[in-house]
């Protein structure tokens, strides 16, 4: 039985809070801290807040955490548009009150844990895009219906993000996700580039759609979702 909105909105926001607060909050430390958690660290912090959270909001509310998943999900039909909305504006307020959270934590830190481009903006738009189009494609091959739950999606997903910002993170950040990067920005005020993580990750998941339609046929999306194992993975 589907959770009504009101919880479903709440596992967004709450999941999303906490991925921001502990995936920003990895690098601010980071920067104020003269290294001790790596690089390697914080995207292994990314990595596992997001499978702790599919783990805890997963049957909840799917634990999409990103705007750019969630309109993957409705692109591919497994999400009706009535929820595309709500769910991005919780996405979205969950990493305000995450990134406002660091903000009154660490009042000398500038950026706050926000994407920005080592070279060019083109370079890391094509570098979003592809890297979400990646994940995307992950998230649609191990799910059922809009629903991201299970050991196996947590594992799978979270490796993904994992292993996409340890050698994506030095150029673009690997953001993958328009609320990630914007709730920073607005809140330190630093907007540079920001439109590029928005744009990047929208075209990344609509990417991965049609590739998971040309690979996996309709099972894919709409007709005949993949149907779940035991542990609530796709078969």
């Amino acid at each position: 039985m589907e959770s009504p909105l009101h919880r479903r909105l709440a596992g967004e926001f709450f999941g999303t809070f906490c991925l921001v607060f502990a995936g920003t909050g990895a690098i601010v430390v980071n920067d104020l801290s003269g290294g001790a958690v790596t690089h390697v660290g914080v995207a292994l912090t990314f990595g596992l807040v997001v499978f702790a959270m599919i783990a805890a909001v997963g049957d909840v509310s799917g634990a999409h955490l990103n705007p750019a998943v969630t309109l993957g999900f409705y692109v591919a039909r497994r999400l009706p548009g009535r929820d595309v909305l709500p769910y991005s504006l919780s996405q979205l307020g969950g990493a305000l009150a995450a990134s406002g959270s660091l903000r009154l934590l660490f009042p000398t830190h500038e950026g706050l844990g926000g994407t920005l481009p080592a070279g060019a903006v083109s370079q890391s738009l094509v570098l979003e895009v592809l890297l979400t189009a990646f994940l995307m494609f992950v998230i649609l091959s191990v799910t059922h219906g809009a629903k991201e739950r299970g050991i196996t999606a947590g594992i799978a997903i979270g490796g993904v993000i994992a292993l996409e910002a340890l050698f994506a993170g030095p150029i673009s950040g690997a953001s993958m996700n328009p609320a990630r990067s914007l709730a920073p920005a607005l809140v330190s005020g630093n907007l540079h580039a920001v439109w590029a993580y928005i744009v990047g990750p929208v075209l990344g998941a609509g990417l991965a759609v049609v590739a998971c339609r040309y690979i996996r046929g309709p099972r894919c999306c709409g007709v005949g979702p993949l149907p779940l194992a035991e542990d609530g993975s796709s078969c």
